[in-house]
Formats: structure tokens, C-alpha cells, sequence
């Protein structure tokens, strides 16, 4: 699960030191990929039997409220979790920041289909 390099989020988002390592096994690692469309990423949020899997688009790596996730995550797991992003929030808590986020990016595909006749969507990524 890389990032493009290529993709604008890429030259923005900069964690010093955060290692991601995956110990699944081949097969089902695949299977998992498979399920994450080009452009997302998935994440884990919640704590302990909490946790849900969101797949997210890997823009929200640049917005404030998400930094802000990944700055409490850093300070309850470290640069060095194991596997995916963990996120140490209630999952409505999440679901309400994503609501934010989703309305934000919204307004401003709006405004970029408005004046530039430009639209991204990633409708496609939001599923648990």
C-alpha cells in the first residue's frame, strides 16, 4: 500500500520515522489490498474490541482535523505501529470528523467544478 509519488498528497504528508510493517499472511495481505481502491487508504479506529476498518482517501493525510488524528495516534502508539494506521478515537468520533472533512472537500470540488470545470470525486472510498 505506497503512495504515488506522483500524487499531490504525496509531497505534503512527511512523518519522520514511521515505519508500517505488515505480518499477515501473503494471501489474505492481497485480499486486503484488493479491497482498497487506487487513491485510499485503509485505517483502523477505535481502541481494543472497538475497532473498525474505514478506507479513506489518502487526501485526508493533509487535512488538520486528520493531522491532528495522526498526532494523537503518534502519541498513544509511537512512530512504529504494526500494520495499519491505528486511530485512538471513538469510531463516532471519526465518523463525525469524516462527515467534516467530506463536507470541506465538498465545497470545494464545488467550487473547482464551478469555476474550472474540474470535479474529483472519492465517493468510491468510503465503506467500513
Amino acid at each position: 500500500m505506497g503512495l504515488d509519488k506522483n500524487h499531490p498528497s504525496f509531497h505534503f504528508f512527511h512523518l519522520p520515522h514511521l515505519h508500517f510493517h505488515h505480518h499477515n499472511h501473503p494471501h489474505h495481505e492481497k485480499k486486503e489490498l484488493k479491497d482498497i481502491p487506487k487513491g485510499c487508504m485503509a485505517v483502523l479506529v477505535g481502541q481494543g474490541e472497538e475497532q473498525k476498518r474505514f478506507v479513506i482517501p489518502v487526501d485526508y493525510i493533509n487535512h488538520r482535523l486528520f493531522v491532528q488524528l495522526l498526532k494523537e495516534a503518534e502519541e498513544e502508539f509511537g512512530f512504529d505501529q504494526k500494520g495499519p494506521i491505528t486511530i485512538p478515537c471513538h469510531v463516532e468520533e471519526f465518523r463525525s470528523i469524516q462527515d467534516s472533512i467530506n463536507r470541506e472537500n465538498l465545497a470545494l470540488d464545488h467550487h473547482h467544478h464551478h469555476h474550472h470545470h474540474h470535479h474529483h470525486g472519492h465517493g468510491r472510498c468510503f465503506r467500513v
